[in-house]
């Protein structure tokens, strides 16, 4: 088998099972499942563990570890950057209701 190709196989595996621990928690938790999201972050676990393989010589242990961290890396960045409502006040800073 191309080594390429299996460091891209073990990278999608490696995300489809972080993939599928969030599924687990959003269904607990009651949450909309995102489909996109998941196809999505798949993808980039495929990517991500083909890099790896190749830079680090083709360890087949690396290309699943990094499927699966890499995507929740991402993640926590794209969290960290993430749009939040922000919420003003009717009353001026400083003034208190009577």
């Amino acid at each position: 088998m191309d080594p390429i190709f299996l460091a891209a196989l073990l990278g999608g595996v490696g995300g489809l099972t972080r993939g599928v621990v969030g599924l687990l928690k959003a269904l607990s938790l009651r949450r909309k499942i995102l489909w996109g999201y998941y196809l999505i972050t798949v993808v980039i676990a495929v990517i991500i563990g083909s890099f790896v393989g190749i830079v680090f010589n083709f360890d087949p242990r690396l290309s699943l570890l990094s499927g699966y961290a890499g995507t929740d890396i991402l993640e926590g960045i794209y969290k960290s950057f993430a749009v939040q409502k922000v919420y003003i006040s009717s009353t001026p800073t400083g003034t208190k209701k009577k």
